[in-house]
């Protein structure tokens, strides 16, 4: 599936935008430098991605997608 990355979601902010914002911190969940255990599912990506956006709480296909093709999340 592509990706979208230029794709506006709200007021100037893309999808690589809140990808970018995300980042860092599913990076140290995924890592294991966080309270927080790994994601296993894609479900369980969506649901922490829509509460950690910044300014939308919505889900945005496009950003759970990069986030599990980054870490190899399948169910």
């Amino acid at each position: 599936m592509k990706i979208n990355y230029n794709k506006h979601i709200k007021e100037g902010w893309t999808v690589q935008s809140f990808i970018d914002d995300l980042a860092p911190q599913i990076d140290m969940i995924m890592s294991g430098r966080s309270w927080q255990p790994a994601f296993t599912t894609r479900e369980e990506v969506k649901k922490w991605c829509v509460d950690n956006q910044p300014y939308y709480k919505k889900y945005i296909p496009d950003v759970v997608n990069h986030f599990c093709k980054e870490y190899n999340i399948t169910g």
